[in-house]
C-alpha cells in the first residue's frame, strides 16, 4: 500500500492560489504552524518567494505551496483547500491530526 501524501492541494485551492500569485512570478503560499489560537495551535498563510533548503514543496496546476519541517509534522496527510460559503471565503485546511478545533476553523489541537 502507498503513502498518502505528506500535504495535497484541492483543485479549489489550486485555482484560488492561481489568482492570489498571479501578480507575483516566482512566490509561493508558505503554511506554518504556530502556537496560540483558542485551540492551543493556528495555521498561518504567507505569500513569499524564498525557499528554505528544507522545506516541504507542494504543487497542482502550476501553484506550490512551502511548509517547514516541524509544522509539516502536525500536517501530516492534511489538504489545502479554498470554500466559498456563508462563513465567507477562505483557504481552510482539512488537518486529520487534528482532534479538534475552533468554529473558523483557523485554529486546532492534536
Amino acid at each position: 500500500m502507498s503513502e498518502s501524501p505528506a500535504l495535497t492541494i484541492s483543485a479549489n485551492a489550486a485555482r484560488q492560489l492561481t489568482e492570489v500569485l498571479a501578480t507575483d512570478p516566482g512566490a509561493a503560499l508558505r503554511i506554518s504552524v504556530k502556537g496560540g489560537g483558542c485551540s492551543g495551535f493556528q495555521y498561518a498563510f504567507d505569500v513569499e518567494k524564498g525557499r528554505a533548503d528544507d522545506d516541504f514543496i507542494a504543487t497542482r496546476d502550476g501553484v506550490t505551496v512551502l511548509v517547514d519541517p516541524v509544522s509539516l509534522e502536525m500536517l501530516m496527510g492534511a489538504e489545502l483547500d479554498f470554500v466559498d460559503d456563508l462563513m465567507g471565503r477562505a483557504f481552510k485546511i482539512k488537518n486529520p491530526n487534528a482532534v479538534s478545533s475552533c468554529g473558523c476553523g483557523v485554529s486546532f489541537s492534536i
